[in-house]
């Protein structure tokens, strides 16, 4: 019996004692990335659930060794506090710590994972040693089957809830909103239907759901006749956009509200968890998931993202035409159906070669282990094409070798609300001898993580970590190696960070 299989006995053993006859099943072997189509009743493939790990502990906390040798989180492809980072610092200043979010820095850029032959996910486990003695980077990468035609999707049903406020006036937000929509208009099916919201102090419905077919140039004078005024009561637009959206809600289709703002919410009901209650509750009784879209120089980053998380959705940030229009042309119009919904990971480390491990970033994401399967705790939804990766930093035992974790995701089937999981596995012959000979997307995902870490702490946390000249620098070379746009602009980035870190000390 191998070291791993070993201490799982003996987990079963103590969990059987411990619940009283609950039966559950060790883990099976799988290979990086299989059929994604398992039913979860077939095998039980994560390892243990352990208790809880503990909620609103400091930033040095996560220096701690995770409890039982599990981590569990919710599925995030939220992308927004890397483009609100990068428009804070081409603005000449350094962005909050608090808006920093390092799972979505890395969920920035596109990913070569091996897609599933069906619906569902892949499971990609690698990871490379790091010049800290016996610590290394384990990434854990998911992603689904990329769309066809766009003819095989649902029809959508999107109510755009924009807001009209007087800071939306500023360039880059209100027309920002309606050229990209006017674009998106066009690009839609004849049998989708949208619905638009404004809200300023007060929410108003200018369009119940109508659908495109024959009805495209009364959607175009809504959108131009969209202008700002007075002051932004969030709330009424959530609630007002909520209640258009029921009223046209569709069967068969997809059914999403997308929230266009710069979130600064001043007038009405302010109280976040108010709004988040609503959100919730929609998204509970009707299954409308939010779409949210942030706006603007000054942006409420931590509200959309909470928002987001209660309604099922995910949040991006635009600062330019370019951006608004892969976002509201491609992205939305492409991603519109749904894969998976609840979709939760859970990572087993092996004790036997693993001394102790962290999660890096997911904070508002993380998941009690013993609720991984439980399908009533919520989790995220990942649409079609989409990757999500989650990077840990991992102190391999000294000499260890040998299994060293497995990687399992859970996830709901959208229409029949199945169970299915899928798993990955890692040992340690597998992992690379150093970042910089790991392949080149694994390169770019530790450095927007080593990016991420730089601007949320004067001493970064995680191992290995370069100065930001340095980074900026691998960056360049990076980007010159793969001739991509992204990477670039991640490398302009971090030399921007580090000349507004050396002023701030001088």
């Amino acid at each position: 019996m191998k070291p791993y299989e070993r201490y799982r006995t003996r987990k079963l053993l103590l969990a059987l004692t411990a619940a009283g006859g609950l039966l559950l099943t060790a883990c099976s072997g799988g290979g990086a990335s299989s059929d994604g189509g398992n039913n979860a009743a077939d095998r039980d493939t994560s390892g243990l659930p352990a208790p809880a790990q503990s909620q609103g502990a400091s930033e040095r906390d996560d220096r701690r060794e995770e409890p039982d040798h599990l981590s569990t989180f919710a599925l995030d492809v939220d992308t927004a506090s890397y483009d609100y980072a990068r428009r804070t610092l081409a603005d000449g200043r350094l962005p909050g710590p608090s808006t920093v979010r390092p799972e979505e820095f890395v969920n920035s850029f596109r990913q070569d994972y091996e897609r599933p032959d069906g619906d569902g996910f892949s499971v990609t486990v690698d990871g490379a040693r790091t010049d800290d003695e016996d610590w290394s980077l384990v990434r854990v990468g998911l992603a689904t089957r990329t769309t066809g035609r766009t003819g095989e999707r649902p029809p959508a049903a999107l109510t755009f809830v924009i807001d009209v406020s007087g800071s939306m006036a500023e360039p880059g937000r209100l027309d920002l909103a309606q050229e990209s929509l006017a674009v998106m208009t066009d690009r839609l099916r004849d049998d989708d239907s949208v619905a638009v919201v404004t809200f300023s102090d007060e929410a108003e419905t200018v369009l119940p759901m109508t659908r495109l077919d024959g009805n495209r140039d009364e959607i175009h004078d809504v959108i131009s006749e969209l202008d700002t005024r007075d002051s932004t009561n969030l709330g009424a637009g959530v609630e007002t956009g909520y209640e258009t959206a029921v009223d046209g809600l569709r069967e068969g289709a997809t059914n999403r509200v997308v929230l266009v703002s710069d979130a600064l919410a001043n007038t009405g009901d302010t109280d976040a968890d108010t709004l988040l209650e609503r959100i919730s509750g929609e998204r509970r009784e009707h299954g409308i998931t939010l779409f949210g879209v942030g706006v603007g120089s000054d942006y409420g980053d931590a509200l959309m993202e909470r928002l987001a998380d209660k309604g099922d959705g995910h949040t991006v940030y635009v600062s330019g035409t370019d951006e608004a229009r892969k976002v509201f042309c491609e992205e939305l119009p492409r991603n519109i159906d749904l894969t998976a919904r609840d979709a939760k990971a859970q990572v087993a480390f092996d004790p036997e070669t693993v001394e102790e491990f962290r999660l890096v970033g997911y904070d508002n994401r993380r998941v009690a282990d013993e609720d991984f399967r439980d399908d009533r705790v919520d989790g995220g939804e990942v649409g079609p094409g989409h990757t999500v990766t989650a990077l840990y930093a991992v102190r391999v035992r000294p000499g260890a070798e040998g299994h060293l974790a497995t990687a399992t995701v859970r996830w709901l089937d959208p229409d029949t609300r199945d169970p299915h999981e899928e798993t990955g596995d890692l040992e340690t012959d597998a992992l690379d001898d150093s970042v910089r000979s790991a392949d080149r997307s694994f390169q770019v995902t530790v450095t927007a993580a080593y990016f991420a870490d730089a601007l949320r702490h004067d001493d970064p946390l995680l191992p290995g970590a370069p100065g930001l000249g340095e980074l900026a620098e691998h960056a360049d070379d990076l980007a010159d190696r793969t001739q991509d746009t992204e990477i670039h602009r991640l490398a302009e980035a971090i030399d921007t960070a580090r000349r507004l870190k050396r002023t701030d000390r001088e």
